[in-house]
């Protein structure tokens, strides 16, 4: 029997979670998030005005946390900048792990819609972090492939526990980063 409203937003959180990660936030309409849930696409839409803002919603305790990092980078260079960066970074990545495996492959596209915007700037700090701050050719392509690489790595290992993942990832961070030295001991 098909119900006239959903109890909670939470509802259509976790509907939209759970399609988001079996078809994609390009494969999934409000329709299927209505559907799912047994309301209608009004329902939905009366609780979020639109697919972006759900997903802004999903993604806003990620974001906040990836903005919190973003503001200890501030002023860091050299290896304290790696250091905090590669810490910070895989925190964050561990934690948020489902969300990043929701969003698998569509970075790209999300990152041109308005509510995201900011974050294709925060992606290219904590990348010069996490090289260091160095210019060097090499050390910003081993600081974007390790943070592609923990994404992916991630959303992959999903059932991973935490204890077991985040030592994993940190040890790879260590071997694939260029150290770097801090200025203030040169």
């Amino acid at each position: 029997m098909r119900r006239a409203e959903p109890e909670t937003r939470g509802e259509i959180l976790a509907a939209a979670t759970r399609l988001f990660a079996a078809t994609g936030y390009r494969g999934t309409s409000l329709q299927d998030i209505a559907t799912t849930v047994g309301c209608s696409k009004a329902t939905v839409l009366y609780h979020f005005a639109n697919k972006e803002a759900l997903l802004t919603e999903l993604m806003a305790p990620a974001i906040a946390l990836l903005q919190a990092l973003d503001d200890r980078l501030v002023g860091l260079t050299g290896g304290a900048a790696q250091r905090v960066a590669a810490e910070g970074f895989v925190d964050l990545a561990v934690r948020f792990r489902r969300e990043i495996g929701l969003l698998r492959g569509e970075f790209p596209e999300l990152l041109q819609q308005p509510a995201f915007a900011h974050i294709q700037r925060i992606s290219e700090r904590l990348l010069d972090a996490m090289a260091g701050t160095s210019d060097r050719p090499a050390a910003r392509i081993a600081a974007l492939v390790l943070l592609a690489g923990i994404c992916e790595g991630c959303a992959e290992f999903v059932d991973m526990p935490d204890d077991e993942l985040r030592p994993a990832l940190l040890a790879l961070a260590r071997r694939a980063l260029e150290p770097v030295p801090d200025p203030i001991h040169d």
